[in-house]
C-alpha cells in the first residue's frame, strides 16, 4: 500500500505496512497466548473461556475499535480493522457482541441523545450488555419496509405490538434495537421509527427457533402491549428508514472474516486428505484434488475481493455494488466449500460432533447444515445479483419482472 501511495495511488497494492504487519503479529500472539491457557472444558459460546477472552479484549481496547475515541473506541483506520477481523476469524477466536458494536452502537452514536449515549455506549464497549436486532418479520424480510409491528403513542409512552422473527440471540440479549411503524397511514418507507427496548419489559415473549444443526441462535419475539417511554425513541419519529440510509459511522465492510474462515477450513481438509492417504488413498483421487485446487483458487479470489472493498474504504471511495458482490460470493462459496468437505469425509460427514467417529470435530458436518441459510440471511442471493446488475452494470431497475426484487433491493441497499 505504501508503494502504491508513493507512486501517486495508481492502482491497488495489497501489501501491508510494517506497522500493520507488527499489529497482525500482536493479534496472533495474543490469541495463541489465550488459547494456550484455555482449559479443555472451557470451549464454545457463553463459557468461562468466552467471557475471560472478551474481558481481555476489553482491557486491550479491542472491542469497539471502529468507534471514535470519545465514545470508547480506537478510531482505527480500515486496514487495521481488516487485520484484526481476519486474524480473529482465522483462529476462531471468541468475538464480541456484533449487534451492539456494529448495529445498535453506531446508530446511537449517530442519532442518540446525550442521555442515550451515556446510558448505552459504555456498557457496549465494556461488553456488559448484549443486543439483538428487531427488524425482520414473518412478512417483511428483504422488503423490510413492509414491516407491520406498530408503536402507537400513549401520552409520554409508546405501546408496541407485533412480531419479529429470526432474531439472533434474543434469548440472551439485554436490549433490542427495534423498528416499528409509528404512522400506519404514511407510505411504507415513511412512518417507521427506531426504538431502544429493554428486553425485560413486560409483554415481550421470546421463543426459540432451532436450526438444522440443532443450534439455538435464532428466535421469534412477540410484543404484546409493550410500553416503552418516549426516551426509548432513537432519532426522529417516522425517520428511521432515512436515518439508516444516512448513518455516517462506518465499520469495515470487506467480509474478510468469511474469507479467513474458509481458508482455515480448506487447510484442515487438505491436511485430513494427507493424513488418510495410506488408508483410503484420498490424496491420489484426481477428482478430489481438482475440487480442492478449485476451492483454493476461489478462496483466494474471495480474499482479494475483500481486500478491494477495504482498499476502497481506506481511500474514502464509494463502494457501489462491491459489498453485494462480496456478500454473494462468500455466501455461495461457503456452501461449495462444505460440499467438497462432505465429499472428502464420505460417510464420516454424517457424524455429528460428540461422536468418537466425528472427523475435524464435526465442523464440516455442522457447517454443511448452517451454511444453508447463508444465501438468504442478510439479503438473498437474488437481491444481491439485482444490485450488482443495476448498480454495477447499469441495467434498469423499473421493470415488471423485477418489481418485487427491486423493493427488496432498496431495503438491502438502505
Amino acid at each position: 500500500r505504501q508503494a502504491m501511495e508513493d507512486s501517486g495511488g495508481a492502482g491497488m497494492d495489497f501489501r501491508f505496512t510494517e506497522e500493520e504487519e507488527r499489529f497482525r503479529e500482536e493479534v496472533r500472539s495474543f490469541i495463541k497466548e489465550q488459547f494456550a491457557a484455555r482449559s479443555t472444558e472451557a470451549k464454545g459460546w457463553q463459557t468461562a473461556f468466552y467471557f475471560s477472552f472478551i474481558r481481555k479484549l476489553v482491557e486491550k481496547g479491542w472491542t469497539a475499535v471502529h468507534w471514535p475515541k470519545e465514545y470508547g473506541g480506537q478510531d482505527w483506520p480500515i486496514m487495521m480493522q481488516v487485520i484484526f477481523n481476519e486474524e480473529m476469524a482465522y483462529h476462531r477466536a471468541p468475538r464480541p457482541d456484533f449487534m451492539g458494536l456494529y448495529i445498535a452502537g453506531p446508530a446511537i452514536i449517530a442519532y442518540g441523545t446525550p442521555e442515550q449515549k451515556d446510558r448505552h455506549l459504555p456498557p457496549i464497549v465494556r461488553q456488559e450488555t448484549f443486543w439483538c436486532q428487531g427488524f425482520t418479520e414473518p412478512g417483511a424480510g428483504s422488503d423490510l419496509a413492509s414491516l407491520q409491528t406498530k408503536a402507537m403513542e400513549d401520552g409520554d409512552d409508546f405501546i408496541i405490538n407485533g412480531q419479529k422473527t429470526f432474531t439472533s440471540l434474543a434469548h440472551l440479549a439485554h436490549w433490542c434495537i427495534l423498528l416499528a411503524r409509528t404512522d400506519p397511514d404514511a407510505p411504507k418507507h415513511k412512518g417507521i421509527s427506531c426504538f431502544l427496548v429493554d428486553m425485560k419489559t413486560p409483554g415481550i415473549t421470546v421463543r426459540p427457533l432451532i436450526d438444522m444443526a440443532g443450534m439455538h441462535t435464532l428466535n421469534e419475539v412477540f410484543f404484546d402491549d409493550v410500553r416503552v417511554p418516549r426516551s426509548a425513541l432513537l432519532g426522529d419519529k417516522n425517520m428511521a428508514w432515512y436515518q439508516a440510509a444516512g448513518r455516517s459511522l462506518e465499520s469495515e465492510r470487506s467480509a474478510i472474516g468469511n474469507s479467513a474462515s474458509a481458508r482455515r477450513l480448506l487447510e484442515e481438509l487438505v491436511e485430513y486428505v494427507r493424513e488418510v492417504k495410506g488408508r483410503d488413498g484420498l490424496a491420489a483421487n484426481p477428482m478430489l484434488k481438482q475440487r480442492l485446487a478449485e476451492m483454493a483458487i476461489e478462496i483466494e479470489v474471495g480474499r482479494m475481493l475483500s481486500y478491494r472493498v477495504a482498499w476502497l474504504q481506506s481511500k474514502g471511495l464509494p463502494l457501489g455494488y462491491m459489498p453485494s458482490m462480496v456478500k454473494l460470493y462468500h455466501s455461495e462459496l461457503s456452501q461449495r466449500l462444505v460440499n467438497v468437505g462432505m465429499q472428502v469425509l464420505g460417510l464420516y460427514g454424517s457424524v455429528q460432533k460428540g461422536s468418537k467417529w466425528a472427523q475435524l470435530q464435526g465442523r464440516v458436518t455442522r457447517n454443511y447444515l448452517v451454511t444453508v441459510a447463508n444465501t438468504f440471511g442478510g439479503g438473498t442471493s437474488e437481491i444481491q445479483r439485482l444490485l450488482i446488475a443495476t448498480k454495477g452494470l447499469g441495467l434498469p431497475r423499473e421493470t415488471a419482472l423485477t418489481s418485487d426484487f427491486d423493493k427488496g433491493a432498496a431495503a438491502i441497499e438502505s
